[in-house]
């Protein structure tokens, strides 16, 4: 079952250890096949090095386990919740990477200071609340979920694919696997160099509006022209 699926998003885990995002199995990738209602994500606790394509997990929409032997990640209702939401993306990654998780320990919204992150996140990259006793206590990672969900009600997800959840970690999103990944690694990058900015005494150079537009727009807008057609 969704065998190209399963070996994406076993790609896409495997690149979290080489690009120095997780330590131990503090981290996970999905990839959703939309036509079939059906997401792929990395089993619960497994180490790294010991995964294959065959042990990734198969989801469906409605949070119910269809295909693989082991439990999926604990943070599947986050996923799932994450997917519901926002029908245009088609993967999510979710790390503790040292910088962007000490940003989400602060409580603070990553601020534009620079045209590396106005290239691929158009506005700061925001926190999302803590929860609540109760929703931690009754449905801790679909609240989760809930809570980033909350943070996009006026934000296009599309055009910040990430997002802090206070006192806990990251989470990024793309069109597929490989490319939530991608922007995972972008996040903490931005996350470390915003935070070396405010180290030298930078807090009070955001990056112009205008010049927020002119990078982000000439690689996403409509009149794109960075890259190869």
């Amino acid at each position: 079952m969704l065998i190209e699926l399963k070996e994406m998003v076993y790609e896409a885990n495997m690149e979290l250890p080489r690009r120095g995002l997780v330590t131990y199995t503090w981290g996970n990738v999905s990839g959703i096949d939309r036509e079939r209602g059906l997401f792929v994500i990395k089993p619960s606790g497994v180490p790294y090095e010991e995964l294959d394509p065959e042990m990734m997990v198969v989801m469906d929409l409605d949070g119910n386990q269809v295909g693989g032997r082991l439990r999926p990640s604990s943070d599947t209702p986050t996923h799932l919740e994450l997917y519901r939401a926002f029908p245009e993306i088609g993967g999510i990654v979710h790390t503790h990477s040292t910088h962007a998780t000490a940003w989400a320990q602060s409580g603070r919204a990553i601020p534009c200071y620079g045209t590396t992150h106005a290239d691929y996140f158009y506005g700061e990259i925001p926190c999302a609340r803590n929860l609540t006793p109760e929703e931690t206590e009754a449905a801790y990672e679909k609240n989760t979920g809930k809570s980033i969900v909350e943070v996009f009600a006026d934000r296009n997800p599309i055009h910040v694919p990430g997002v802090l959840c206070k006192n806990h970690g990251p989470f990024t999103w793309g069109k597929d696997a490989a490319e939530a990944v991608h922007n995972a690694v972008v996040l903490e990058e931005v996350a470390k160099m915003a935070w070396m900015t405010e180290m030298i005494g930078g807090r009070d150079c955001q990056t112009p509006q205008y010049m927020q537009d002119k990078h982000f727009m000439r690689k996403h807008g409509p009149n794109a022209y960075y890259g190869q057609k």
